[in-house]
């Protein structure tokens, strides 16, 4: 089992996912796999979003 050394934010492994997709992205030759990754990375930028979105609510009130 492999440990952390230090706790990592959802945040964080979001940016780390979107960013490794990311690079996959630009390694894939144009075609349904890299569609696939397209909608991937769009829908990790949206959960980064709702979550800036819900915490920013949560702390107004």
């Amino acid at each position: 089992m492999r440990r952390r050394t230090e706790p990592h934010t959802f945040e964080q492994r979001l940016r780390e996912q979107r960013l490794r997709l990311e690079r996959e992205f630009a390694t894939r030759p144009i075609g349904k796999q890299r569609d696939a990754v397209a909608v991937r990375i769009d829908q990790l930028r949206a959960a980064a979003d709702m979550y800036e979105f819900l915490s920013l609510r949560e702390t107004a009130q």
